[in-house]
């Protein structure tokens, strides 16, 4: 039996809900007159957002991100948030807009450059005062980064992707609107749900979960599992599209709070390997995982071994809303969704069978790897980027 032990946090202020967003003006307000405006590559799906921030006397300026962040693009960020004064730090978009508004707002109050607080390759300084007023506005439902404490970075000169972390991190205000993710594309819509179903997977099964996170978990995947695809299909599905944006909510406060596993012990390095979007990473590398931590745990002499095959079976239960599901029916549903959504495999992503053993060996020493309920051995990682390929 677990010793039961742990924390729980997460956003200052959560504002969910259709319309929520038009709050925005008001919250920033509130909080300063200069607001530095983090978008992403086509702000002009969000005008009439960005104009009611402009309106009442507010100074702002605009900084967009186009792709995933990089050192460049968050040290270019910094420096004109740092220009403006900023009081204020809005992002409006998906998870990398989020993470680069969530670096900016921190390292406006800590002195020094973005290099002395990155993780692994750079100072790993904690940030020790609290960050100017950062609100978090999503526009995409999957990497639940408006409840998360961390902000993932990559730095092209090491080809890694690295994190800045702290509890002072966690926005102090999550405003989740999901009338802003009816136009987000198909195909980001594919990933970055699966992104979010595998935060719920693995924060469920993860080594530091608890019953807070347990709670979440047990709420977000049937709205998940119930409406990926629906929401694929149809892209106007109000109800669909507010149960994704809900279940990534509830994904990333799981995952603030009891860590991942193997997926994202993967993704982290891949992703800085061979740049492709991490919740393609996630969505292709689910399937393999889940299979390879079901085998694992049937041959583990560990003594929760047992009860985490029991919660992946409660998993597929919740996930796939019948009663009699297992694991085994979990792992079919998760490679029949990444199907129908076409995913694509991580060959056609850009991994190379000469890459591989750099990428489990990367994948070995992240942190993530320390919530994967069963340790993986070398092989078994071997086999997971195999099968993925």
């Amino acid at each position: 039996m677990r010793v039961m032990r742990f924390e729980f946090k997460t956003a200052g202020t959560v504002l969910f809900g259709s319309g929520s967003s038009e709050k925005l003006h008001d919250l920033a307000s509130q909080n300063g007159a200069r607001v530095f405006v983090v978008t992403g590559s086509k702000p002009d799906r969000y005008q009439p957002v960005l104009d009611s921030l402009s309106a009442g006397g507010l100074q702002t300026e605009h900084f967009a991100v186009t792709g995933e962040p990089s050192t460049t693009v968050v040290t270019a960020g910094l420096e004109a948030a740092r220009s403006l004064r900023a009081e204020v730090v809005v992002a409006l978009g998906g998870g990398s807009v989020i993470d680069t508004g969530k670096i900016i707002a921190a390292l406006m109050t800590n002195e020094g450059e973005l290099h002395d607080y990155l993780e692994v390759v750079g100072g790993g300084q904690p940030i020790v005062k609290d960050p100017v007023p950062f609100i978090a506005v999503p526009t995409t439902s999957g990497t639940g980064s408006e409840a998360t404490r961390n902000a993932v970075i990559s730095v092209p000169e090491h080809n890694v992707k690295v994190s800045v972390r702290s509890p002072l991190m966690l926005p102090s205000y999550a405003v989740v609107d999901p009338e802003l993710t009816h136009t987000c594309p198909p195909a980001i819509t594919a990933s970055s749900g699966l992104d979010a179903i595998t935060q719920l997977l693995e924060a469920f099964v993860s080594r530091k979960r608890n019953p807070f996170t347990d709670a979440v978990c047990r709420e977000g995947l049937p709205m998940a599992g119930r409406s990926i695809r629906t929401v694929y299909r149809d892209p106007s599905d109000v109800g669909a599209r507010e149960d994704m944006a809900l279940a990534a909510l509830f994904s990333g406060v799981a995952l603030a709070n009891a860590g991942l596993g193997a997926v994202h012990g993967f993704a982290g390095p891949l992703g800085g390997l061979i740049g492709a979007p991490h919740g393609e990473l996630c969505a292709a590398l689910l399937g393999p995982v889940t299979e390879a931590n079901r085998d694992a745990l049937r041959d583990s002499s560990e003594m929760d071994a047992g009860e985490i095959v029991t919660r992946y079976d409660e998993a597929a239960r919740l996930l796939l809303g019948d009663s009699s599901a297992g694991v085994q029916q979990l792992i079919d549903w998760i490679y029949e969704t990444v199907s129908d959504l076409q995913i694509v495999s991580l060959g056609r992503l850009g991994l190379t069978r000469e890459l591989v053993p750099e990428a489990v060996a990367k994948a070995q020493k992240a942190s993530s790897m320390k919530g994967n309920p069963v340790a993986l051995s070398e092989t078994q990682l071997v086999s997971i980027i195999e099968r993925a390929l």
